[in-house]
């Protein structure tokens, strides 16, 4: 799917893509080349008003997240409070190495499966691990919407989409509009002016 306006244009690979599907390989090192890409995805996840893109949405299968979470969603975590007050944030090889058994429901939506909003449980908190594009590494647990952002961005990694974690019964009330959003493919092309 190309989104454009007349200033900028920015691709976004929406649902049916095979870039989306494969797991995102390990960001060796941090150059130039990398930190432009970090740079162009935050512009475009802004452009949209999302808070989150992966690598692999803007088509490139590579182990590269930005994050740009409200602060006010905060609950606390000490994620959170270190995280929060840093966005946008782009993070390599990010990782989650514990998950909460105690787990929310919330409403999903992504740039790559547009106009699309469904319920989706997972655990209420994770702790993340990842490295910043200045060499710090990372390792929190992170809650609220952040954690569910992280858990979000990090399933692009690995080749799922948010649909790919909806209960049976929802998946069965969207798959008319996530059927018709993958066989137009990158055939679409949108235009949202500001």
């Amino acid at each position: 799917m190309l989104f454009k306006n007349k200033k900028e244009s920015f691709v976004v690979y929406t649902a049916g893509a095979a870039v989306l599907k494969e797991i995102a390989s390990p960001v060796v090192s941090v150059n130039q080349e990398i930190r432009d890409l970090a740079e162009e995805m935050i512009k475009a996840m802004r452009f949209f008003d999302g808070i989150g893109l992966a690598a692999p949405q803007y088509g490139k299968s590579l182990r590269l997240v930005v994050f740009d979470v409200p602060k006010q969603n905060s609950t606390g975590t000490p994620g959170e409070e270190y995280l929060l007050p840093k966005m946008p944030l782009a993070v390599i090889n990010p990782e989650i190495i514990a998950r909460s058994a105690q787990v929310t429901e919330r409403e999903e939506g992504c740039l790559s499966v547009p106009g699309i909003y469904a319920p989706v449980v997972r655990p209420s908190s994770v702790v993340f691990r990842a490295q910043t594009l200045d060499g710090e590494f990372l390792e929190f647990e992170c809650g609220g919407l952040l954690g569910r952002c992280i858990q979000h961005e990090l399933d692009h990694l690995d080749g799922f989409l948010f649909t790919d974690r909806l209960s049976p019964d929802v998946e069965r009330a969207i798959r008319g509009d996530l059927n018709r959003l993958k066989s137009a493919g990158q055939n679409r092309n949108y235009r949202r002016i500001k």
